[in-house]
């Protein structure tokens, strides 16, 4: 029987200039909101307490940034980086230039602006990956630009040999 194991990309397969379509999209709700919030010891009113966030200026609890930005990079990792990454090298370039809310569906694209083999480490090299996290009407409410370490196809598969 064939078997086929869910994989991310190797270095030569990432293509300059490429939008990755990651799909499904994500509905994010208030429990969401609520437990990475409280998870990652984030005391803002602004995620947690209705009453006072009525009162702001969007009228209403705001998703947690940093769960936005997790979401839209996990949901690259199936199709980009699952098995192949060696590291997560840094972000840059964060921004969140629209709020999301509760019950607005997430989606994830990622664009490859960037890459080249590593001069220390043989076998791997760096890829740079724009994430973008849109809602349900396609307004960008998450940017950020991310790079990555990742095996070259015949180092890894030559390292799983050993």
């Amino acid at each position: 029987m064939k078997e086929i194991e869910q994989r991310g990309l190797y270095y030569e397969e990432f293509e300059l200039e490429t939008r990755y379509l990651h799909r499904p999209g994500r509905t994010v709700t208030e429990a969401d909101n609520v437990l990475f919030t409280t998870l990652t010891m984030n005391t803002q009113a602004l995620h947690l307490d209705a009453a006072w966030s009525a009162r702001q200026p969007f009228g209403e609890r705001l998703m947690n940034s940093m769960w936005t930005l997790a979401t839209i990079v996990g949901a690259s990792v199936a199709q980009l980086t699952q098995g192949t990454i060696v590291a997560n090298l840094g972000f840059s370039e964060v921004a969140f230039p629209h709020p999301l809310y509760h019950g607005d569906t997430l989606y994830s694209e990622t664009v490859v602006t960037a890459k080249r083999l590593s001069a220390s480490r043989p076998g791997q090299g760096i890829v740079t990956l724009e994430h973008t996290g849109r809602n349900q009407d396609g307004v960008v409410v998450a940017t950020a630009t991310r790079q990555v370490m990742v095996w070259c196809r015949d180092a890894h598969l030559g390292a799983a040999e050993l």
